[in-house]
């Protein structure tokens, strides 16, 4: 049981694996341990959080994982006692704080205590292995670290490995995360009146999770009307009026920590939706349905990306980034661009059993009223792709 929210998942089950995860990508590397800033990271290997928003920006907060040894968390000063029932941590020590905001003119200080008590850890746990994985760090950390002859190593290529696939007690609390999501979803539907603004329409979402034991949407993406065309503005005090559509991406951090990113369009007020409203829908259903069909284990990532579904010309200068992305406790590796887009966007890979992917499309021309968005996030399976999200498609419009 998390701090947030009554789980049915075992935890020290998850934990245990998840770690067993990264500890096995630092072994397969011949690294001698990790050093984590990116709370996401840090979550992932110890299940332990704290103020996540606000370190994403501040570095207070950081973990050293051996290949083989103790877990040391180090934390923000006074916040010991929040890792205190994670058997993953061995021990808790408080932060050196270096970054400007925090240490000033004193952070070229500073930062030599926080490097001298690393490699006093280093020499401890990982023998004359100084080949060091590290996620994020600014340039007064590197050059310390290099000072004292270690070899730093990409932290973020072995993280994004490690959280690629997914065991049962993962997927447990990931859909623990899309049920709160999709209670969220079903009150927005009854709330979209006409009159209502965007803002109020998308704080609904917030309220719900944060009620039901999530912890923070990662963007604001909800607009309607001609605000939806082109896509990526964030939601705004505009009203929504009748026949409007809706268009909206969740990226929802729910409980448990992971990701729900589901995306629909709705048609605000009732009646029959245009033609054309129609017309978009169809193709965007389509899309999310044939790319679901075709995704299988053992396809290389550019296979993927030559047989996905090809959008008519018409719609191809508004397409979205990605065919499909990995999920998790965040948008996650891989990220699958368009054939079109392979030569300077894309890179190759396999697609994994076991993998969460989150199939998108959308679907609008350039210049037009409007875009339709939808993503279904998925389990791939040995067979196939196993929907994890079930919030109904307007099929109706169809």
């Amino acid at each position: 049981m998390t701090a947030f929210h009554a789980t049915a998942v075992d935890h020290k089950a998850l934990r245990a694996y998840r770690l067993g995860r990264v500890r096995e990508q630092l072994r397969r590397r011949d690294y001698g341990g990790i050093l984590l800033y990116d709370p996401l990271n840090i979550r992932y290997a110890t299940d332990t959080s704290n103020m996540q928003v606000w370190t994403l920006h501040n570095a207070v907060r950081y973990a050293f994982i051996p290949t083989e040894g103790p877990v040391t968390l180090f934390d923000f000063h006074g916040c010991g006692h929040l890792s205190a029932q994670i058997e993953v941590v061995d021990e808790v020590r408080a932060a050196t704080g270096w970054f400007y905001f925090g240490a000033g003119e004193e952070a070229p200080v500073r930062v030599q205590s926080w490097a001298d008590e690393l490699l006093e850890l280093i020499k401890q746990h990982c023998g004359t292995n100084n080949r060091i994985a590290v996620d994020k760090l600014d340039p007064l950390g590197v050059w310390a670290l290099e000072e004292r002859q270690i070899d730093i190593q990409d932290g973020q290529q072995v993280m994004e490995i490690a959280r690629e696939v997914k065991n049962h007690l993962e997927l447990a609390a990931m859909k623990e995360s899309i049920a709160a999501c999709q209670e969220g979803m079903r009150r927005m539907r009854a709330a979209l009146e006409p009159g209502i603004t965007e803002n109020k329409l998308w704080s609904i979402l917030h309220q719900t999770n944060i009620e039901m034991g999530g912890e923070w949407i990662e963007t604001r993406l909800l607009t309607s009307g001609q605000r939806t065309n082109p896509w990526f503005q964030e939601c705004s005090n505009r009203v929504i009026q009748k026949g409007d559509i809706v268009s909206f991406d969740t990226d929802l951090i729910g409980p448990n920590g992971y990701c729900s990113d589901i995306s629909r369009t709705w048609r605000c007020g009732g009646g029959k939706p245009t033609d054309e409203q129609r017309r978009l829908y169809a193709v965007a259903r389509e899309q999310i349905r044939f790319n679901i069909d075709l995704l299988r284990p053992g396809m290389t990532f550019k296979e993927f990306a030559e047989k996905s579904f090809q959008l008519p010309d018409e719609f191809v200068a508004n397409r979205y980034s990605v065919v499909f992305h990995g999920v998790g406790l965040c948008d996650e590796y891989p990220g699958v661009v368009y054939a079109q887009d392979w030569e300077h966007g894309g890179y190759d890979g396999v697609i994994q059993e076991n993998m969460t992917v989150c199939v998108e499309s959308l679907v609008g021309t350039e210049g037009g009223r409007e875009c339709i968005k939808l993503e279904e996030q998925v389990h791939v399976t040995a067979s196939g792709a196993k929907q994890l999200s079930t919030y109904p498609f307007e099929d109706d419009w169809l």
